[in-house]
């Protein structure tokens, strides 16, 4: 798994950025996690839902990692329903 296995043809230019930006995140493990979380997801998210993935994109890779990897607790304020898929994709990956 190297990069990016959707094409961004279809998307509006909010999910193509969001796509991009999952992809590229400067921690190759959260690009693996949320990039694949993204070529799955993004173009079936909601309105609602891609709000809620723009402000889980906003958290600094050295603090969402080990959320992500349950090494530390989910803070009540950031809990979504976005954040609850991206916990269920990461349970099925294998590196």
């Amino acid at each position: 798994m190297t990069g990016t296995q959707r094409s961004s043809d279809g998307l509006d230019a909010r999910r193509r950025k969001l796509l991009f930006r999952s992809w590229h995140r400067g921690m190759r493990e959260m690009d693996l996690i949320l990039g694949s979380f993204a070529d799955a997801e993004i173009g079936a998210l909601t309105g609602d839902e891609i709000d809620q993935y723009e402000r889980l994109l906003e958290i600094p890779d050295t603090e969402f990692f080990p959320m992500v990897t349950g090494e530390r607790p989910v803070p009540p304020d950031i809990d979504c329903a976005v954040l609850r898929k991206i916990l269920a994709s990461r349970r099925t990956m294998t590196f």
